[in-house]
């Protein structure tokens, strides 16, 4: 691999564009270190996951630029474009990193609101007088 190899991730509002070369294990994200960028634990277990899997911690630099959604659909999207980004890599990661559900594209979102509701699902409230 010579060259930087780069993946989309999506989630809810959240767009992650994932650019991955060899390197010394550093993760950037919006020009800032993913663990000052995502303070919560579990946030920054969501980016590392994909690395953990197939034990590449420190063996790739990787450069995201997120945007929409808020930190915990970032974070989401984050750890989809790294799998997806591992994968153009080297095809034959994709058995562990299916098994793990990380290839899978959460596809939930927002319900829109509906007019005569209050909102999405909730009616205003019924008075018979």
């Amino acid at each position: 691999m010579e060259k930087q190899k780069n993946a989309i991730g999506r989630r809810k509002e959240a767009v992650t564009r994932v650019f991955l070369s060899k390197g010394a294990g550093k993760i950037t994200i919006n020009d800032k270190d993913y663990k000052q960028y995502f303070s919560l634990a579990y946030l920054q277990n969501q980016v590392e996951a994909p690395l953990k899997t197939v034990d590449a911690l420190d063996k790739y630099d990787i450069v995201i630029n997120a945007q929409g959604g808020g930190i915990k659909g970032q974070a989401e999207a984050a750890r989809l474009g790294i799998a997806r980004a591992l994968l153009e890599v080297d095809s034959e990661l994709r058995p562990a990193l299916k098994a793990a559900g990380l290839l899978t594209r959460e596809s939930r979102s927002v319900e829109r609101k509906k007019f005569g509701h209050k909102k999405a699902r909730r009616s205003f409230q019924f008075s018979k007088r």
